[in-house]
């Protein structure tokens, strides 16, 4: 079975975290942006998937430029939000048919076309994807000014592309804005819906600061070689 694939690829950051003047999802690695790479891996895993990218508004034309080459998909672009709920619900309103829906974070540019299609297959049969790994680190929990450890075999880190049956999230986005609205899962949790995980990548980190750039700089490269 095989239905439309819609990746919305949120990139709504401005790189404050990186001490950079330029928005991260911007910034190049091996002489190509942030965006292109993570861009490249959807369309490496189905040449048919159509992408909508979610920029601040200021920037939609620099990434209209940067997208100048030629590619078989459609992709669209749309002004992200004051939150990352609301930037993904702006670009929800470009799907308009039943498909399968991926998002994800623009600067997520490791994951792999393996993943992309691990969670579609998922998807398609339970009605969510959403990659995790294990914690490898010791894990303690704060109450008030005290903490204790927390048993680190039942901690999940979750990523992106987080991937649903458009039905789904798009019933999900409906609700009413919650601060607890983090990440998809979360939306998609509180309006009834059970959602499933599926095995991440320990390589899929969020470029957040400079030594995320480096380390994604150093996979990237011996990808390349």
């Amino acid at each position: 079975m095989s239905i439309k694939k819609i990746a919305i690829i949120v990139a709504g950051g401005t790189g404050q975290r990186m001490g950079s003047v330029v928005p991260k999802q911007f910034l190049e690695i091996e002489g190509k942006a942030i965006l292109m790479h993570t861009i490249d891996q959807f369309i490496a895993a189905f040449d048919d998937i159509e992408l909508v990218v979610v920029l601040p508004e200021g920037y939609i034309q620099q990434g209209q430029k940067l997208i100048s080459k030629k590619f078989k998909t459609t992709i669209q672009f749309v002004a992200g939000g004051d939150t990352r709920f609301q930037s993904v619900k702006n670009g929800l309103a470009k799907v308009t048919e039943k498909s399968i829906v991926f998002v994800h974070d623009a600067v997520r540019c490791l994951l792999t076309p393996a993943l992309v299609q691990r969670c579609y297959q998922q998807a398609l049969d339970k009605g969510s994807a959403i990659p995790a790994v294990s914690s490898t680190d010791t894990v303690r929990i704060m109450e008030n000014e005290h903490h204790k450890l927390f048993d680190r075999e039942k901690v999940m880190l979750i990523q992106t592309p987080q991937t649903f049956q458009s039905e789904i999230l798009l019933a999900a986005f409906k609700q009413d804005y919650q601060p607890s609205f983090t990440d998809e899962a979360n939306v998609v949790e509180a309006n009834g819906q059970e959602i499933f995980l599926v095995d991440g990548e320990f390589e899929n980190i969020k470029i957040t600061r400079p030594l995320d750039l480096a380390i994604a700089t150093y996979v990237l490269t011996k990808r390349f070689a």
